[in-house]
């Protein structure tokens, strides 16, 4: 009976939408069980078939917790502000909501069509009014908290985009969207001080199930180190902060090096030599990106600071101020001490301007590979710590700076506070007026949400100002404090903002009081399975992560964590191995496979094409293998018998499968729980039969990953009711257990030969068994066995002489 899967896969579509049983209840008294993954950003160019990799893997996570009694919050959404949708709307003169509504449809119709279990009652869209009114709502928490603020500030600006960038945007020194050059540009920036929440955000980690890779990304994001502050006095009364990892090498600290941006600079101009020079060196610098500046300069430039010395403050010596790009205004306090005994960077930049160079750590000649070894030496040319650990030169020398009033202990972070401003029209209207009298003033909750106006023209203002700057009749406004007048901010907030939250949206999605109630989240939190792209186990994770826990901190949500497990799965790449992109030329439509083999087998490839955690390339020949297990599936309609029992055959089977799915499902091993499932068929079709209770088993275990062909045969062999009803299979613990068991035969630690024993030999046994295999008697034979090794259940080892 041929298997029409384009018929067959509609109508469960159809079947699951109209009678709602993928929805989850607020109110159910089964325990509760929520799967995520990342909602996406619904492109032109609709789905390829890499996206689904993550839908379908947790899918069948969510099925089978149904299965299993939970009741299950599985939702999808889109995250639909962004530059691609006003990009297009520029080019083409149509509304970036027109774009999006489309891209939406595309979207939508792909994912129904792989027959994903979403609970699309839930759905939410980023921007939709209903929606970013709670993204404005927790933006005002933020301000009201103190934790965003207005900052003049040099940002990334892309030339092409005419927005700013974080950092975290910014890769190669070129635009992550476009690819465009980004330059250094002074504006006033909305910021957001998730640097306050640096040390949770990493300590919290501890706590949580996600996978080791994404922790190690996201304590080296925030890149917590603990070192000491350390105040240089100046020849001018000013004294210069440096943040320092290595307290215990000042007395190799012969220069210092301050940022171009650093504000001593316009504070003591008069008493500046070569100022113009200075200057000059700092324009050239503001051209230049935080990644061409740190990571791309090998030739290390700099301008030394004439007519103002620093002093060493353990030497009590005069060093000089070098004015060097490779500082950073952002990072630390904009000014570091110079070791270049111990530090390449600074011996590269001592070498070029001629600067002393003083070893004090170690004991050998400095030369550029000396710097291995600056953890484990002992101190020299250091005074009262030579002879010093290191840790122990890093305790007395801070002491020292306490006691004298110049230093104490600091931990300090790589992550900087967060740019929330865009200059773009595609975007949350951030909600705050700005007056003359009162300063910044946040727009009253009542007023919420503040709802993006109509604009004539989408492209930025020539000075990289928003195009709501000019919509004069939406920016003049009354300030909501004293009533004079005043002027709304006319930059709009980043993409990141509405994915930062919208988990929590999924619990409640339709509450017009709040972004969700006390009683879903409290019911619903935390996620418990999320899975997402690697790409976005730092910012994305770090964001959501901080404004969860501001949430918690002002009580909106339960938990101070908003996902108990994270995992991420690899990429589909291309048949020739490469990424998947337009340009090279190796896109697969997922609407081509599903038109072509069906939802099931699009399904089954996915999860079978490898390991789940790393890329691997797409094969249409390989597709066609799956389509045939499906087929062979379909086809065992003919060979089932009567009887819900477990056959003598293929019993012991049954069980394995059972254990083997089930273990597998839990650890993301969808590729081994399908080829155990290939193989029982196999076995199925060797004995010519299969019961009922064995056929309903292998569909339950089935169905998480081919639920249209598993429905369709439950229904056609009247089993009763629906896959979905049923209950997860148990297997027997006693059935599992191998009636044999291999053993490795080694002849002084080299493989030699196997033998097969019974499952419970003892050591003598399996050992009388070792002796007796004609290999190891044939290599054996007139040389002296000194010693017979047994490791139980695994190997045989015979020392032997001679």
């Amino acid at each position: 009976m041929r298997y029409d899967f384009a018929k067959i896969e509609k109508k469960w579509q159809q079947e699951w939408e109209r009678t709602g049983v993928f929805h989850a209840d607020n109110h159910s008294d089964k325990p509760k069980y929520y799967a995520l993954v990342e909602f996406p950003y619904p492109s032109g160019q609709g789905l390829h078939v890499g996206h689904p990799r993550s839908y379908t893997a947790i899918d069948i996570v969510a099925r089978k917790r149904r299965l299993q009694g939970y009741n299950v919050l599985y939702p999808m959404g889109w995250d639909a502000f962004g530059l691609p949708a006003e990009n297009y709307a520029i080019k083409n003169h149509v509304h970036p909501k027109i774009v999006t509504e489309k891209n939406i449809a595309r979207f939508k119709s792909q994912l129904q069509a792989l027959g994903l279990s979403f609970d699309w009652s839930r759905e939410i869209n980023t921007t939709d009014p209903s929606y970013y009114k709670w993204t404005q709502w927790i933006f005002l928490q933020l301000y009201k908290h103190g934790l965003a603020y207005k900052k003049e500030m040099a940002v990334n600006w892309c030339t092409s985009c005419k927005c700013v960038l974080s950092n975290e945007e910014v890769v190669g020194g070129v635009c992550e969207r476009c690819g465009a050059e980004v330059v250094r540009k002074v504006k006033s920036q909305w910021m957001l001080a998730i640097t306050k929440y640096a040390e949770r955000l990493i300590n919290d980690l501890d706590e949580l199930d996600f996978v080791e890779r994404v922790k190690i990304q996201q304590r080296n994001w925030i890149g917590r180190s603990t070192g000491a502050e350390v105040d240089f006095a100046t020849t001018v009364g000013h004294n210069l902060t440096v943040y320092t990892t290595r307290p215990d090498t000042l007395f190799g600290a012969t220069y210092m090096v301050i940022a171009p941006e650093h504000p001593m600079i316009d504070q003591y101009r008069d008493q500046i030599e070569n100022l113009d020079e200075v200057l000059a060196y700092r324009d050239a610098a503001s051209r230049k990106s935080d990644f061409e500046r740190t990571e791309l300069a090998k030739d290390k430039t700099g301008v030394c600071l004439k007519g103002i010395r620093a002093v060493n403050p353990v030497t009590g010596g005069e060093i000089p101020i070098y004015v060097s790009d490779y500082v950073l205004i952002s990072y630390g306090t904009g000014a570091i001490m110079a070791v270049p005994g111990h530090d390449q960077r600074d011996y590269d930049f001592a070498k070029k301007f001629d600067l002393p160079i003083i070893e004090v750590v170690g004991g050998g000649d400095i030369s550029e590979h000396a710097f291995e070894d600056i953890e484990t030496g002992h101190m020299v040319n250091s005074d009262f710590l030579n002879g010093l650990t290191v840790e122990q030169a890093k305790e007395k020398i801070i002491a020292y700076l306490e006691e004298k009033g110049v230093g104490h202990p600091k931990v300090n972070y790589k992550l900087r506070d967060w740019v929330f401003s865009r200059q773009r029209y595609w975007g949350e209207p951030i909600p705050m007026v700005y007056c003359d009298k009162c300063g910044w003033v946040p727009l009253p909750e009542s007023e919420l949400p503040l709802v993006l106006p109509e604009v004539e023209s989408y492209e930025p203002a020539e000075n990289g100002d928003s195009p709501l700057s000019k919509m004069t009749d939406w920016i003049n406004t009354t300030c909501p404090h004293c009533g004079g007048p005043a002027k709304r901010e006319t930059d709009t907030m980043p993409q990141w903002a509405g994915s930062s939250w919208y988990f929590l949206r999924y619990m409640d999605p339709h509450n017009d009081k709040e972004l969700a109630s006390k009683e879903a989240l409290q019911y619903w939190s935390p996620v418990d399975w999320y899975n997402g792209g690697m790409e976005h186990t730092t910012l994305h994770l770090l964001y959501s992560r901080f404004w969860h826990k501001f949430l918690y901190d002002i009580g909106v949500v339960p938990t101070k964590e908003p996902y108990q497990k994270r995992t991420s799965h690899g990429m589909i790449l291309g048949e020739n191995g490469e990424k998947m992109s337009k340009s090279r030329g190796n896109v697969i439509n997922p609407d081509d496979i599903i038109r072509d083999y069906g939802a099931d087998t699009m399904r089954l490839y996915e999860m079978f094409v490898g390991d789940f955690e790393k890329a691997a390339p797409w094969s249409s020949t390989s597709i066609k293998g799956c389509k045939r297990f499906v087929e062979r599936v379909w086809g065992l309609q003919e060979l089932v018998t009567q009887g819900d029992g477990y056959s003598a055959a293929l019993c012991s089977s049954t069980h394995k499968l059972i254990k083997k799915v089930s273990d597998d499902i839990e650890n993301l091993k969808m590729n081994t729980a399908i080829a155990a499932m290939m193989a029982y068929l196999n076995e199925v079709y060797d004995a010519g039969s299969i019961t009922a209770g064995e056929l309903k088993t292998l569909l339950i275990l089935l169905n998480p990953f081919a639920p249209h062909v598993t429905e369709e045969l439950w229904e056609v062999l009247k089993f009763g009711g629906r896959v979905t009803d049923q209950a997860w299979p148990q297997f027997d613990p006693d059935k599992v257990v191998d009636d044999t068991i291999e053993i490795v035969l080694q002849i002084n630690g080299k493989v030699k030969n196997t033998v097969t024993v019974p499952a419970d030999s003892d050591r003598e046994a399996v050992l009388a068994l070792a002796r007796e295999d004609e290999r190891i008697r044939a290599l054996t034979e007139g040389k002296q066995i000194v010693k017979e090794i047994c490791v139980p259940g695994k190997l045989v080892n015979f020392v032997v002489k001679g």
